[in-house]
C-alpha cells in the first residue's frame, strides 16, 4: 500500500548543468497535454487499485520543475489531483520550486490546491557558483520569494544547498550556510555534488574541464555543515537534511524506510505491490500511451527477498536513527544479524557503525563515508 505518491514535472525554462533528471526545456512543448495525461494517468491507476491509495500521507511534486507551469496550468493540474486522490487526509504535500519563478498567483494556486510545503532549489548564494550551476536567479529571488511565500501562508519552506562544486572554495561555502541559517527556515537540504552521465558537467570532467574541490576539502565542508546546523538547533536527520523538530520530511522518509510509494508522470519511478517500477520518459509517448487508455510503465522488477533486505539496510543507514532490529525483522521476516551480523561486526569495529539493543546507525565518521558502509551490505557483492 502507497505511503507516498510522486507526480513529475519534466518542464524547466533552464535546464542545470548537473541534474540528470528526466526534463525538457518548457518552450514549445505540450504543457496543458500533459498535465490532463498526468490526470489520467493518476485516475486509471486509483481506479485499477483503489485500495493501494487509501492511506497516502503525502504527495510530492517534483521535476523538471512544477513552478515552470504558469499560476493557471498548476491550478489545473493540482485540481485533477485532488479529484482522484485524497488530499485533504495528507500529512504533506510538497512542491519544489525555483527562487525565480515562485510568483505570487502561483503561490496562491499551490496553497489553494492543497500544496502545504515548499521546497526551494537555492543551491548558493555565491552568483559565480550559481552562473557555473546553470542557475538563473539571484540572491535577492531567494529573500524576496520567501518573505511572499510566508506571507503567503506557507510556514514549512526548505531550501537545498550543495557543496563540492567546481572552483568552489570554504570561505564561499561558509558565506553560502549564513546566509542560509540567516533565513532560519524550519528544514535544509544539502548535498555534495555528485557528477552524473547525460550532464554537462560529466562532459566537462570527461574532457578534463571541471575542477572539483579535493576529498578532504569536501569532507571538511560537510564537518562545517554538521556543525552549523548543530549550532543553530537545526537537527540532523539524515545524511544530508537538518530541521527543527516536527519539520522532517514525511514524504523523503517513506524513501528511506524503503515504504512503497507511486510515481506517476514522464519517467517517474514507483514501488507497489513489492514491484519497483519506472514510467516511459519520453513526454509524447508517455502522452501516447495514456491516450490509449494505457498505463505508461516501461520497466517492471520484483524486488527479491534479499534485495529487499540490501535496501533497508543501505537506505535506512541514511537516518541518523538508522535500521531497527525490530522493524527489520518484522518486516522481512529475517534476522538482521543473521543476515548481515559479519558486516555489522566489521563496521562496528571500524568506527563506521554504532550498534545497541535497539538496532544499528552510521556513527559520526561512518556519516563521511557513507557510501562505503552502504557497500557493504550488498549481498551480492
Amino acid at each position: 500500500m502507497a505511503r507516498g505518491v510522486y507526480i513529475h514535472i519534466p518542464f524547466c525554462h533552464q535546464i542545470c548543468n548537473y541534474c540528470d533528471f528526466n526534463k525538457v526545456y518548457f518552450k514549445n512543448q505540450p504543457v496543458d497535454e500533459y498535465i490532463e495525461a498526468v490526470g489520467k494517468e493518476i485516475e486509471m491507476a486509483v481506479s485499477q487499485t483503489p485500495e493501494q491509495f487509501q492511506q497516502i500521507e503525502t504527495i510530492f511534486l517534483g521535476g523538471g520543475t512544477p513552478t515552470a507551469l504558469s499560476a493557471k496550468q498548476i491550478e489545473r493540474l493540482l485540481k485533477l489531483i485532488g479529484a482522484s486522490l485524497p488530499t485533504k487526509q495528507l500529512i504533506e504535500f510538497s512542491s519544489e520550486a525555483n527562487p525565480d519563478e515562485l510568483s505570487e498567483d502561483k503561490l496562491e494556486a499551490l496553497l489553494a490546491g492543497g500544496v502545504n510545503r515548499l521546497s526551494m532549489g537555492v543551491q548558493s548564494f555565491d552568483q559565480t557558483l550559481l552562473k557555473k550551476l546553470g542557475r538563473t536567479h539571484a540572491n535577492e529571488h531567494v529573500f524576496e520569494t520567501i518573505k511572499q511565500a510566508k506571507k503567503a501562508g506557507f510556514e514549512n519552506i526548505s531550501i537545498d544547498l550543495m557543496y563540492g562544486l567546481p572552483g568552489q572554495t570554504m570561505d564561499q561555502w561558509q558565506d553560502t550556510l549564513e546566509r542560509a541559517l540567516d533565513l532560519d527556515l524550519p528544514h535544509y537540504s544539502a548535498y555534495s555534488l555528485i557528477v552524473e552521465p547525460k550532464t554537462i558537467f560529466y562532459i566537462q570532467y570527461a574532457k578534463g574541464k571541471l575542477h572539483l574541490p579535493t576529498e578532504d576539502l569536501e569532507a571538511e565542508m560537510y564537518d562545517l555543515l554538521m556543525r552549523r546546523m548543530e549550532d543553530n538547533h537545526k537537527q540532523q536527520y539524515e545524511i544530508s537534511n537538518f530541521a527543527i523538530e516536527g519539520r522532517q520530511s514525511t514524504h523523503n522518509k517513506i524513501y528511506w524506510d524503503n515504504d512503497e510509494y507511486a510515481g506517476f508522470g514522464a519517467g517517474a519511478h514507483g514501488y507497489l505491490k513489492g514491484k519497483r517500477y519506472s514510467n516511459i520518459g519520453p513526454i509524447k509517448k508517455y502522452i501516447e500511451s495514456i491516450n490509449n487508455n494505457e498505463l505508461p510503465i516501461l520497466h517492471r522488477h520484483e524486488v527479491t527477498n534479499e534485495e529487499k533486505c540490501e535496501e533497508q539496510m543501505f537506505l535506512g543507514l541514511r537516518k541518523n536513527d538508522g535500521v531497527s532490529f525490530e522493524e527489520f525483522e518484522t518486516k522481512l521476516g529475517v534476522s538482521m544479524k543473521e543476515t548481515f551480523g559479519n558486516e555489522i561486526a566489521k563496521l562496528v569495529r571500524e568506527g563506521l557503525l554504532i550498534e545497541d539493543e535497539k538496532g544499528v546507525k552510521l556513527s559520526r565518521k561512518g556519516r563521511f563515508v557513507g557510501n562505503e558502509v552502504f557497500q557493504q551490505f550488498l549481498l551480492g557483492e
